[in-house]
């Protein structure tokens, strides 16, 4: 079995906690290193409690060494600044901040503050497997997708991919996300006596994974955000308006020619039980996505629901699957829980 050296800079965050965990548990990777610049020389486990058994140091994150592949859970903007240092370093490097998620530089001066290293962005590859996993065979550069774009992606992809949609036609997605999307640092609006009890909108309009939908899946989205009272969690509503309603039997024909061979995706839609469409407490702490939908021939309208554990598959997890690919791994390599059930707030 092939074993590739493995680090984490920026380990000591939600997303930086997960890849450690992942890592550790892998067949195929060795952990060697998670750098922090508030933590140096702590234990990793001081700061994930969940880590205590492992025998691991913060390192400084300018004391970088060689390694097989560098997984990067650091804030937007540091990525782009560092990735001369990243890639010297190592022959793959997987970035789960946006600096890398677009491949026109012009988007970023929309859309973020700007591009230091744009001429690499033709390089890098979106780390969505169900997207697009032939272009990660190989690849050197993944940038991790966004959540609420992974999740809002997952939502809309067999409509896209089987040409159910057209592009004028209309696409509302209301999403509700947990704390844990604002990082561990999130401030005040990420904390619990704040967030507690509240489903507040805090994107109506203009978020940036907007751009990343739009490039990823090829067309335009309406997109609205909100808070709401969980720790883990992203679930996105979709509103398709098609000119003309497809039959249901065209529409699942799509879904199962999509999700059929996908391991980390399940059609979870109006079953019987307590949990009939796609929930984020049912995949928390899993690679888990779950779509399903609903036809509303009154109003025209298709309704879907897609649900993933924003710091897994919408971030670490997501990594890892990516990662998997494009060294060849087996797929599913280290992402085997299941999850819990019954579980408290995700």
């Amino acid at each position: 079995m092939n074993t590739y050296t493995a680090a984490v800079v920026g380990g000591s965050g939600f997303a930086g906690g997960e890849l450690l965990r992942l890592l550790d548990g892998h067949p195929n990777f060795a952990l060697v290193a998670a750098t922090s610049r508030q933590f140096t020389n702590r234990t990793v486990g001081s700061v994930h409690p969940n880590l205590r058994h492992l025998d691991l140091r913060f390192s400084e994150p300018g004391a970088l060494e060689p390694v097989d592949v560098l997984f990067t859970a650091t804030p937007h903007g540091v990525s782009m600044e560092r990735i001369e240092e990243f890639q010297t370093v190592a022959d793959t490097v997987v970035d789960l901040s946006a600096d890398f998620r677009l491949s026109d530089p012009a988007d970023y001066d929309t859309w973020y503050d700007g591009h230091v290293a744009p001429e690499l962005l033709a390089d890098s590859v979106y780390a969505l497997p169900e997207l697009g996993r032939e272009r990660l065979e190989g690849a050197s550069l993944i940038a991790s997708g966004g959540c609420n774009a992974t999740a809002t992606i997952l939502g809309l992809l067999p409509f896209v991919e089987h040409d159910l949609l057209a592009p004028e036609d209309r696409v509302v997605a209301d999403l509700k996300v947990g704390s844990s999307e604002g990082g561990a640092g999130g401030g005040p609006a990420s904390s619990h006596p704040e967030r507690s009890g509240v489903v507040r909108p805090y994107a109506p309009t203009g978020h940036r994974h907007e751009a990343e939908i739009e490039e990823h899946l090829g067309r335009g989205v309406s997109f609205t955000i909100h808070a709401v009272d969980m720790v883990r969690g992203a679930a996105a509503t979709s509103h398709l308006y098609p000119e003309e309603l497809p039959e249901k039997a065209a529409i699942w024909q799509a879904v199962r020619d999509t999700y059929d061979d996908e391991p980390f995706v399940r059609v979870v839609t109006g079953g019987g039980g307590v949990y009939r469409y796609p929930e984020p407490k049912a995949v928390a702490g899993t690679n888990m996505a779950e779509f399903g939908f609903e036809i509303d021939e009154r109003n025209g309208r298709i309704v879907t629901f897609s649900a993933i554990d924003n710091v897994m598959k919408g971030a670490a997890g997501q990594a890892v699957h990516a990662a998997n690919v494009a060294l060849g791994f087996e797929e599913t390599a280290g992402l085997g829980f299941t999850g819990l059930h019954p579980v408290g707030s995700p």
